[in-house]
């Protein structure tokens, strides 16, 4: 991040953010907002925020790390099946109203997608969505791939690793694992909100991602009342935008050109 992080105090929570200002030309242009995955956070996304940003010419962008993630305030215990339904009615307008930021872009990977259609779903003003691997309803092949980190998390040092990134490794991993892998998260669905979504809108998903299908995409596709525009990565898995910087960044840029001078 080439800004310095922040932090903004949410009831007893520190969110941990970084807020970048536009450019004189980019002014009009509606604020970036990014929003990571089940086990992200504002560092995971590496470089791709400030490449979209820079190719757009540096409207202003928001990256944060929800709670529980990142240098966020860790958060203990089960979250409950509705986690992204809190965080897209919640936790998300009250960080937009008190950064100041109207009519966002919103930008979400896995988790990340999900709360922003259900925020944009739920009425909350926004000017596109960018989705890279949503989810919209449970697969078998979710919970296959959940049961797989699972076991990856207990026998190698993944822990380690995400500890170079998160306050709290372990419960930022556990969180996120046992409530998609318990019972009630099977019937997790987010099919009623995509009706309402009237803003253009691009997914973009691995053909060979481990934690969802391209049904996804036909759900929101097939559901939502705007313009849907689809980018499949041939060869990637559940993080093309890392996988595949450069063709990912191109599609995103290439999208959101519309907003320039709008």
């Amino acid at each position: 991040m080439d800004v310095e992080v922040q932090f903004l105090s949410i009831d007893e929570l520190e969110i941990e953010y970084y807020l970048y200002p536009a450019s004189p030309e980019r002014k009009a242009f509606p604020t970036l907002v990014f929003l990571h995955e089940g086990l992200g956070s504002s560092a995971l996304w590496r470089s791709v925020p400030e490449l979209v940003r820079a190719e757009l010419g540096n409207p202003s962008m928001l990256v944060y790390s929800r709670a529980g993630y990142g240098k966020s305030t860790p958060v203990e215990g089960d979250r409950p099946v509705s986690y992204m339904h809190h965080e897209a009615l919640e936790m998300l307008p009250r960080v937009l109203k008190a950064l100041d930021i109207e009519k966002p872009i919103l930008v979400g990977h896995s988790d990340g997608g999900s709360i922003a259609l259900i925020h944009a779903g739920a009425g909350y003003s926004v000017s596109a969505l960018v989705l890279i691997a949503p989810h919209v309803i449970v697969e078998d092949q979710s919970i296959e791939g959940i049961a797989a980190a699972r076991e990856t998390f207990l026998s190698t040092n993944l822990g380690e690793k995400m500890s170079r990134y998160h306050t709290d490794a372990e419960s930022t991993f556990w969180g996120w694992n046992r409530v998609w892998l318990s019972p009630e998260f099977r019937e997790w669905n987010i099919e009623e909100f995509l009706p309402s979504i009237e803003v253009p809108i691009l997914v973009v998903q691995g053909d060979m991602d481990e934690y969802g299908t391209l049904a996804q995409l036909d759900l929101i596709a097939r559901n939502v009342a705007g313009v849907v525009e689809k980018k499949i990565i041939s060869g990637a898995r559940h993080s093309p935008h890392l996988q595949f910087t450069d063709e990912v960044v191109e599609a995103v840029v290439k999208f959101l050109t519309q907003f320039i001078d709008a």
